[in-house]
């Protein structure tokens, strides 16, 4: 359509502008290059408008563009401590093994480790490793003293019911012995609410999921601390409080959920 408007044009141009000798010659290449040019700016309309079309048809390419961002953004921003139960992270992480550990009596043993069945029926799988510590009583022993029937202290590193076992203590001081809060201590049972009640002294301001995770010899001494007054449960983390006290945390029992332990490893209450 361009070329054929071209040639009118240049047939008009012709008449009115006859050359020296009557020669009508008509300029080609203007009309081709000036149909070229106007080729080229419809062409660019049309890119122009099919690109401005796509962009508003399709939403999604944005939208992809923004959640890529948002995506990013969250996976560089900064886990929030001090959330509760299940997913938390930073130095108060819920959610990974934490040191802890359970009491109870070795129902199996096999050569890599134990099991142990706590007081209320609880069942955990511990495992030895080249840097466990074993004591018979107070007196250092080997894991040949790990034997079926045998009262035990596990502590380690607890990931469910499962202990990697830092050291076992058989025939613990006071095994022989049944604390008076042992029979407080509610066992689990499917489907059955947790018990709502509170025993001793419990921070005022305690609020679930806050505090610090700790571990070493002080996660140690309140597990051991919690679990001879509240034998029966599986401890799987210890939270130092901002009181200095200690949030030792139960599994496996219907109640307590958390025992409170003093800074110098004292049992103050229970909830």
């Amino acid at each position: 359509m361009i070329e054929a408007k071209g040639a009118v044009m240049n047939s008009q141009e012709s008449a009115e502008d006859p050359r020296p000798g009557g020669e009508q010659t008509p300029p080609r290449k203007k009309t081709r290059k000036r149909a070229l040019i106007a080729a080229a700016v419809v062409a660019a309309a049309a890119i122009g408008g099919a690109g401005y079309a796509a962009t508003a048809s399709s939403p999604t390419s944005a939208t992809a563009s923004a959640a890529a961002a948002s995506s990013a953004s969250s996976a560089s921003a900064p886990a929030q401590a001090g959330s509760g139960g299940g997913s938390g992270s930073g130095s108060n992480a819920r959610s990974g093994p934490a040191e802890g550990g359970t009491t109870g009596t070795v129902t199996a043993v096999s050569g890599s480790g134990f099991t142990v069945t706590t007081a209320t029926g609880q069942t955990a799988t511990v495992t030895g490793t080249s840097t466990t510590s074993y004591l018979n009583g107070t007196t250092p022993a080997s894991s040949s003293a790990v034997t079926v029937g045998q009262p035990v202290l596990v502590l380690g590193t607890v990931n469910s019911t499962a202990i990697t076992a830092s050291q076992v203590v058989v025939q613990p001081p006071g095994s022989g012995s049944t604390p008076s809060t042992a029979s407080q201590v509610v066992p689990f049972q499917q489907g059955a609410q947790s018990a709502a009640k509170q025993s001793g002294q419990v921070p005022a301001d305690y609020t679930e999921g806050s505090g610090t995770i700790v571990s070493g010899s002080t996660a140690d001494k309140a597990t051991e601390a919690a679990l001879a007054a509240y034998p029966g449960a599986v401890v799987d983390r210890v939270v130092q409080l901002s009181d200095g006290e200690y949030e030792v945390h139960y599994i496996g029992v219907n109640w307590p959920h958390h025992v409170f332990v003093t800074a110098d490893f004292t049992v103050a209450g229970a909830d």
